[in-house]
């Protein structure tokens, strides 16, 4: 049995149902975030840091949480296709961060999609050794399949799908509608 790359497109998700699921995403984040003194939004290049972004919006118009920073890592191992690229999940650090201490710190990293939890599990072990005071997660879609010891504080949506569907997180500036599809895969 042979997988094409495409096949069934489908979408999920359009616009104004995102702006409602980030919405309620601000509202659950509010929750870990209102009593904080220092807090940081980190987002997962690519699609994670414009989701950041989004989030970090809300938190100051709508909860008023306006000592937030923001910061973006670059952590790669899989292609948007779910093609490995990297055996061991690759982080480039930032030289600005390299002397960052997150000490008295809550940080919520966000990402788009949490498929194994590599990206993630990075991104929380390099926060760790930053010293963060707290680590929170948040994911637009959580396709409930990750294999490590990583945890979603905050999820979008939970997408149960087949292992070889495609879960596409549609995010501008990257694309230009706000939206997510799902890719079937054909079988030869």
């Amino acid at each position: 049995m042979e997988f094409l790359p495409y096949g069934d497109r489908t979408c999920l998700y359009q616009t104004t149902q995102l702006d409602a699921v980030l919405d309620q995403m601000a509202w659950q984040a509010a929750g870990f975030l209102t009593a904080k003194e220092r807090i940081m939004i980190v987002g997962i290049l690519r699609r994670g840091a414009p989701l950041a972004e989004m989030l970090h919006d809300r938190l100051m118009r709508d909860f008023k949480l306006a000592k937030m920073d923001l910061m973006n890592l670059q952590i790669k191992r899989y292609a948007d296709d779910l093609t490995l690229l990297y055996p061991e999940t690759k982080l480039t650090e930032n030289k600005k961060h390299t002397a960052l201490n997150l000490a008295d710190t809550t940080v919520l990293v966000v990402d788009d999609v949490m498929y194994r939890g590599h990206s993630m599990l990075r991104a929380v072990e390099y926060l760790a050794r930053k010293q963060a005071a707290e680590i929170r997660t948040a994911v637009l879609v959580d396709r409930g399949a990750n294999k490590l010891p990583i945890r979603v504080d905050i999820a979008g949506v939970r997408l149960d799908v087949a292992p070889t569907d495609i879960i596409e997180c549609n995010v501008p500036p990257y694309e230009t509608e706000f939206k997510i599809d799902l890719l079937k895969p054909i079988i030869n």
